[in-house]
């Protein structure tokens, strides 16, 4: 009995091993047009729209409510993808995987191999107010 437990973990175990990031023309393929949601433990943090050009904008959400924009661009580098944003904090990279019909991500930058995120495709639109609105 003990054997087949064991056996029956490895089996498990292997495809999540095996599972391989997406590749950049992956990546791109996939987000191009689309603005997508992104969840940390099931909770909305923040919303990103992918550009032609590997150009992105970036909100995070707080309550529900969109913040100011930032604008920046995507590369991959070492077989993650990497974004820089116009804010010029430390570029972040992350390992992303086909979820269903939407993303999972890794972290890969100053805190490696954090996990939970997900993203999902969303239709609403992505609303930069900048900031100081209606002063």
């Amino acid at each position: 009995m003990k054997h087949i437990l064991a056996a029956l973990a490895v089996a498990v175990a292997l495809p999540a091993l095996a599972e391989t990031p997406m590749t950049g023309d992956e990546f791109e393929a996939f987000t191009e047009g689309k603005t997508l949601h992104f969840y940390r433990n099931g909770v909305l943090f923040g919303a990103e729209q992918y550009r032609s050009g590997k150009r992105v904008r970036w909100s995070f959400i707080a309550g529900q409510e969109q913040q100011d924009c930032m604008e920046g661009v995507w590369y991959e580098q070492n077989g993650d993808i990497c974004f820089a944003y116009e804010d010029n904090i430390a570029d972040q990279c992350w390992a992303f995987f086909p979820d269903g019909d939407g993303l999972r991500a890794t972290f890969r930058s100053s805190v490696p191999n954090v996990t939970g995120y997900t993203a999902q495709e969303t239709t609403e639109p992505l609303l930069c107010l900048g900031p100081d609105v209606g002063v």
